[in-house]
């Protein structure tokens, strides 16, 4: 089935007078100020709607995407929203999924030319050449692909962690809990990495805790 641009603008107006009609003050909320608990930093892949998965409202979570969930620490982007997340709106959770059958990760493990995105995967790929020996042992590939999916996701934990952004909250006595998570294209489910961090002196030890877990289940 062939969708147009028109067909967009139409069942935005049937989604607007819907939410208007199930709750007359939803879009006045709304305007009123964004006072989101959670962030999600997550894969741009258009199967992982952040919101619906985690059954929260617009408002309710503030989203930052990218091609295979990466946290770099010379990406201003990446790190302004970070900052605006923990600084201005206070959010209480942080949150980096990524999903199994991600194809950055498939591409960064397979060293497939693509393009521009190439410089980009290049950080999955300093994950997979650290791991590169334990990696070789899994002998299917898209197991292996999955296992690099995971130790992505708690690299970038760990990068969050090390943000001065991250390392000032904490040591003003904020709040904020950061969490490795990893969602199922397969079932919808997400699971926990055993990659939740609350302050900045745990970071390595939970970082290494949580690959090692990776590891013994293999």
């Amino acid at each position: 089935m062939t969708i147009s641009v028109q067909d967009l603008l139409a069942r935005n107006r049937a989604w607007s007078e819907k939410e208007r009609e199930r709750d007359p003050a939803f879009f006045s909320r709304l305007v009123a100020q964004q006072h989101p608990e959670f962030m999600w930093i997550g894969c741009s892949d258009s199967r992982v709607p952040a919101n619906e998965i985690i059954g929260l409202a617009p408002g309710e979570v503030f989203v930052h995407r990218n091609v295979a969930n990466v946290v770099v620490h010379s990406d201003l982007n990446c790190l302004s929203t970070v900052q605006y997340a923990v600084d201005v709106l206070q959010v209480k959770h942080i949150l980096i999924v990524g999903h199994y059958g991600c194809g950055g990760v498939k591409a960064a493990m397979q060293d497939s030319r693509m393009g521009l995105v190439d410089n980009w995967l290049r950080h999955v790929q300093d994950v997979r050449d650290r791991y590169r020996g334990w990696l070789r042992e899994i002998e299917d590939f898209d197991q292996r692909a999955d296992r690099l999916c995971e130790l992505n996701v708690i690299e970038q934990t760990l990068n969050v962690c090390e943000t001065t952004v991250m390392r000032d909250a904490w040591a003003r006595g904020q709040q904020v809990v950061v969490h490795g998570w990893m969602y199922s294209l397969a079932d919808g489910m997400v699971r926990e990495l055993g990659a939740t961090i609350e302050r900045d002196d745990d970071a390595i030890d939970v970082y290494e805790a949580a690959v090692a877990g990776i590891m013994r289940r293999g």
